[in-house]
């Protein structure tokens, strides 16, 4: 016996949850299935003894326009992270932050070691130009061919900052390898970078206070009673009758839709709607090791940066940023949660033993003692984005297909969210379905 309804989202990250809860305002009936036991794909937080634990290494940006759109911000509790990062040069580590939001570390920023004081001049004003562009200016940049684009490497070179000591060796490298999981920038396109600065720039990296979990977790209470289907997977996609789809699940159900949206990595997106990855974004890698410490190693929630070896993309105490992701004994939170990033697949113990070693010399503190509380594998971690590709790719595949992702979009939040509204709009616009529905407690999109 088959069921019926209007759209089938594949997929429960946060593009498909963002997709579905689009459809249902537009007075689409919609049903997601999930392979997973759980929402959230990539986005996700274990509790290990106590510790909350994100799904390897991630930071949510308030300032992202598609957040404030679709979540309580407030509900989440974010607790920010200092703007700006530590970074180890000649033994020591030196504050390089946001002279226009903690103008105290002004004078210690102008003097660190870490490019000359004109190249932080210049790259701060850069940096406040575009976090000042208007939004119109960002749209023409997303709708750009990017004939012209560059790699990230090219535009640090053409700023001057790629000297050995450079702003660009000692700090922009370091950070952007490890938000974009592209070790020497070679392979990210620069306008994608540009955008990237403005929204650091606009907003200040935070984490809920109970996880990035919380995330998903709030788009999927806001679904319909009763349309997410956890521990499914799609056997089958067949055109029907009319316009229509048959889908089949593995758990032996049969579905027919109006259409079908794929909100899943693009290996299977392309498995499941063939074509829709003629050109597809590689997947980058990255290992998160969480360590818990005595006692924090710096007082602040800033990202640590090695400015001399490449070992370590980035370290940050997390719970300095939420003591919620510590274990509650009695009333008090005791020692520091430590959570630390290398590229590729390499969560060995070897590995884990050099990581430690070097988190001793950069927060020059005796590590011998931190124990692990987790190590994270993200074998598909981020989609790249390489130079010349457009920002924001095609969701639409024919009548009744649609796939929607950061793979179509740029890889962040912001993109997946994005992405599934452009999913959903087509869906909306193909079924003739322009009016939006407003859902009681859920905010209307733009």
């Amino acid at each position: 016996m088959e069921e019926a309804t209007d759209v089938l989202v594949v997929g429960a990250g946060l593009a498909g949850l963002a997709c579905a809860l689009e459809c249902a305002r537009r007075g689409l009936a919609v049903t997601v299935v999930e392979a997973a036991g759980r929402a959230g794909g990539r986005v996700a937080t274990d509790v290990v003894d106590g510790y909350r634990v994100d799904r390897g290494f991630q930071v949510f940006n308030p300032a992202y326009p598609e957040a404030a759109r679709v979540l309580d911000l407030g509900a989440l509790r974010l607790g920010a992270f200092t703007p700006g990062a530590a970074v180890f040069r000649d033994g020591r580590l030196h504050t390089v932050a946001d002279p226009l939001r903690r103008p105290a570390l002004l004078r210690a920023t102008l003097a660190a070691p870490v490019g000359r004081p004109i190249d932080k001049v210049v790259f701060g004003a850069a940096a406040a130009a575009l976090a000042a562009a208007p939004q119109g200016a960002v749209a023409a940049v997303l709708r750009s061919t990017a004939q012209r684009d560059v790699a990230a490497a090219e535009l640090v070179r053409r700023l001057g900052l790629d000297r050995l000591d450079g702003l660009g060796v000692a700090f922009l490298r370091p950070f952007l390898s490890g938000v974009l999981l592209d070790e020497d920038l070679s392979a990210t396109s620069a306008r994608f970078v540009a955008l990237l600065v403005r929204s650091f720039a606009r907003g200040r990296i935070a984490v809920p206070s109970r996880g990035m979990g919380e995330i998903p977790g709030q788009l999927a209470a806001r679904l319909p009673a009763g349309s997410l289907h956890l521990g499914v997977r799609v056997g089958s996609l067949a055109q029907g009758p009319a316009g229509r789809w048959r889908v089949g699940l593995e758990d032996g159900r049969r579905l027919e839709v109006r259409a079908v949206v794929v909100a899943t990595d693009p290996v299977t997106a392309e498995h499941l709607v063939p074509g829709s990855g003629t050109t597809p974004a590689a997947m980058r890698s990255v290992t998160t090791f969480w360590h818990r410490a005595p006692a924090p190693p710096v007082p602040e929630p800033l990202l640590v940066l090695d400015g001399e070896e490449r070992l370590v993309a980035s370290s940050v105490v997390v719970s300095n940023a939420s003591p919620d992701y510590l274990p509650e004994h009695g009333r008090d939170r005791a020692g520091a949660l430590v959570a630390t990033s290398v590229l590729g697949r390499r969560g060995d113990s070897a590995t884990e033993r050099a990581v430690r070693s070097r988190l001793a010399a950069l927060y020059q503190v005796p590590a011998d003692d931190w124990d692990v509380v987790a190590v994270h594998e993200i074998a598909h971690a981020l989609p790249s984005l390489p130079p010349g590709r457009a920002l924001r790719r095609a969701v639409r595949f024919g009548p009744g297909r649609y796939v929607c992702g950061d793979h179509r979009d740029t890889p962040s939040l912001q993109g997946a969210l994005v992405s599934g509204r452009r999913a959903a709009a087509a869906v909306a616009a193909d079924l003739g379905l322009p009016i939006r529905v407003d859902i009681p407690g859920v905010p209307a999109t733009a």
